[in-house]
């Protein structure tokens, strides 16, 4: 049976949309149609019992992002209420009386007493207009305004997570559609709090329309005497307002709720507990104060004391969790300072392979120490376990540790990036301190320190932790010294990885994938390549930002032709043909067109003609004049095409595009060659350009 409501249950869902709509439209007939007092008794409780969940949904929602409809059903729950004042309405004007809801509310509260009911009415509208709605209303303005002002920081910050690998794409999809969500939410309940203002102003108005209305209609046409119809309508005009104006109040709240909660990961009343005891001195001072208050002549002393007990009992509750936790993370940390000391006691060994320099390492100042600490959990050994996922997954690589060392020469905020022992980057951080990346504009309105974004070269200020909001607020990409570091680093890594292939490496990535993929391995090695060879295949691929995590492709690719020719260079281009998807679409703009610049066939021709081959690849050899002319018209092509936000790459025929890339890697290095062979067929290309030697 249960099995069976529940799949009733769940169809009624489904239908909802259409049960809603339903409701909207009966909304606007209640209006027009005369209610009978039997259903008005019912929709009345229907109304109290919505006000109430709703109240209850805004306690226990962790984020205003679980209950976005609420603006709309903000607008839905005013007309309802509107509807049954006007139905009661119809109701205590025609008959003289509105069911047995209303009239159960006005002798609850009003009894004998009309003048107690309609103060008790009165007090309930000023609450819930002066205080909850105006409230209310002044915070959904203040958010709305300062949540659309911080959209463009927070969609910055977004992005320099997913650039630094903080987080995943899916990951910034969801933040972005979060953000634009709760902004179109804090817009959207600016208006709505105005619906309930509104709705209050009406139920006054109708409130007096009830009692004048009732009076002179039953005084004139029922000869009804003025005291008894002041009587009469005057309880059954309290009974209407409080059945409508409780109600009301409860959404009015339950807006105030919504609108005012800050960011937490659990409920209202779970974070209020938690926040509000969480001191064991504030309650045992607290318990002090009440105690006092208890034994001063002419206070009650029960409640006071009982208050000051409950109140000292809790804080020392708390004082003692805090000392059991406090003792609790100080064994943790011996355990784990002994842990680490065993660990290096049995890896510090005289062996050759320690005197060896590491493929990758960082030294960092003694000011910088702190960003290493395994006992934060936003490290620097937390972040590069992730850089090493995350190139494994987009370049196909798998890195060596990156080994972290202090370096007493070096200044106390200054760090320097080492690949195989050779300094290839650096730069200095200020943990006090906020990197703010200039917006476009021409310079920055904060005293700090200027210097250049280490990754990508861009204009940056290092300012204090107090500027951090008003720079986040005005545009500016606010990132945390670590985020910079690791941000370098990752870079870095990307831009040496194909030094970082080793042939030892090679041989992890082949045993790697060898249970799966096993023939192809032992066809090609050592039987048509060696293993140097294919290492210098993949150099060759990762120095053009071309990912190898296709290694069966590349395999194969190499088996169908490394019989024919053994030079590397012409087995990379046979590579990347093969990976022709791969090699493009890093460079389609958004609409799948390949922008490329083009080379004038009598230069292509020239090229061509001047090629020798060498131990760095081919090359051509052209007049100091000619190259001095092919750089200039790139230059310009490229700086036009920049300056117009155009992606491009450099087109040319297969025969030269090794030869081509290798002349202009100095000068251009971020330029990408591809050949006519390494675009596919349904591929749209379009020229932007063409370049004259």
């Amino acid at each position: 049976m249960l099995t069976a409501f529940m799949g009733k249950f769940e169809k009624l869902t489904k239908s909802l949309d259409v049960l809603i709509a339903f409701f909207v439209v009966a909304i606007l007939a209640m209006i027009i149609i005369p209610l009978p007092s039997p259903l008005l008794d019912f929709m009345l409780v229907v109304n109290i019992a919505l006000s109430i969940t709703i109240l209850l949904l805004t306690l226990f929602s962790k984020s205003v992002l679980e209950f976005s409809t609420f603006p709309t059903l903000l607008l839905i729950t005013t007309m309802f209420r509107l509807a049954l004042n006007i139905s009661s309405t119809r109701l205590i004007l025609t008959v003289g009386e509105a069911g047995s809801v209303i009239d159960t509310f006005a002798n609850f509260v009003a009894g004998n007493n009309i003048v107690v009911g309609a103060v008790i009415f009165i007090i309930i509208v000023i609450i819930q207009m002066m205080v909850v709605t105006n409230g209310a209303s002044r915070v959904s303005e203040v958010s709305a305004r300062f949540t659309l002002d911080a959209m463009p920081g927070k969609q910055m910050s977004i992005d320099a997570d997913l650039n630094s690998g903080l987080i995943s794409e899916d990951q910034a999809k969801k933040r972005r559609s979060d953000l634009e969500r709760e902004t179109q939410f804090f817009g959207a309940m600016d208006g709505a709090s105005k619906f309930v203002k509104g709705d209050a102003i009406a139920g006054i108005i109708i409130t007096v329309i009830n009692l004048i209305g009732g009076i002179v209609i039953h005084t004139v046409q029922s000869d009804m005497a003025i005291m008894e119809a002041l009587s009469q309508f005057g309880k059954l005009t309290i009974g209407d307002g409080l059945v409508s104006q409780i109600p009301s109040l409860l959404i009015s709240v339950a807006s105030g709720i919504l609108v005012t909660r800050s960011g937490s990961n659990t409920g209202f009343g779970s974070a209020v507990g938690k926040e509000l005891f969480q001191a064991p001195k504030v309650m045992l001072m607290l318990s002090v104060i009440l105690v006092l208050f208890a034994i001063i002549p002419g206070f009650p002393t029960l409640p006071f004391l009982l208050l000051g007990l409950v109140a000292g009992a809790g804080g020392y509750l708390n004082l003692e969790n805090e000392k059991t936790k406090r003792s609790s993370a100080q064994a943790d940390e011996q355990k784990s300072k002994a842990a680490q000391r065993t660990k290096k006691e049995k890896t510090e060994d005289e062996s050759v392979a320690s005197f060896q320099v590491d493929p990758i390492s960082i030294e960092i100042g003694y000011g910088l120490i702190p960003l290493a600490d395994e006992s934060q959990d936003n490290n620097l050994m937390n972040h590069i376990s992730s850089i090493r996922k995350q190139s494994a997954h987009e370049l196909g690589i798998l890195l060596s540790p990156i080994r972290i060392r202090d370096n007493l020469q070096l200044k106390a905020n200054e760090y320097l990036i080492k690949i195989k022992g050779n300094t290839v980057a650096g730069g200095e951080l200020y943990l006090d301190k906020y990197m703010i990346v200039d917006p476009g504009e021409t310079d920055f309105d904060f005293d700090g320190i200027p210097t250049k974004e280490p990754a990508f070269g861009l204009d940056a200020m290092w300012v204090d932790e107090s500027d951090r909001e008003a720079a986040d607020l005005r545009g500016y990409t606010v990132v945390d010294p670590l985020t910079v570091l690791v941000t370098h680093l990752k870079e870095t890594i990307y831009k040496s990885s194909y030094e970082l292939l080793g042939r030892q490496e090679v041989k992890q990535l082949l045993e790697g994938i060898k249970d799966k993929y096993g023939v192809v391995i032992d066809e090609l090695i050592p039987d048509i390549l060696r293993l140097g060879e294919v290492q210098k295949v993949l150099q060759n691929l990762l120095k053009e930002n071309i990912p190898i995590n296709d290694l069966v492709t590349i395999l194969e690719t190499l088996a169908d032709y490394g019989n024919t020719t053994k030079d590397t260079e012409m087995l990379t281009e046979y590579v990347r043909q093969a990976l022709n998807r791969t090699v493009v679409k890093q460079h389609l703009d958004g609409a799948g067109v390949l922008q490329v610049v083009t080379i004038m066939p009598d230069t292509e021709e020239m090229i061509s003609r001047s090629i020798q081959k060498s131990s760095a690849g081919s090359i051509p050899v052209l007049q100091p004049d000619v190259v001095t002319r092919l750089f200039d018209s790139i230059t310009t092509i490229q700086n036009q095409l920049q300056a117009r936000g155009i992606p491009h790459v450099l087109l040319a025929s297969p025969k030269i595009r090794p030869a081509m890339k290798n002349l202009i890697s100095y000068n251009f290095p971020d330029v990408a060659v591809l050949s006519l062979n390494e675009v596919p067929n349904d591929v749209a290309i379009e020229t932007v350009g063409m370049v004259e030697g």
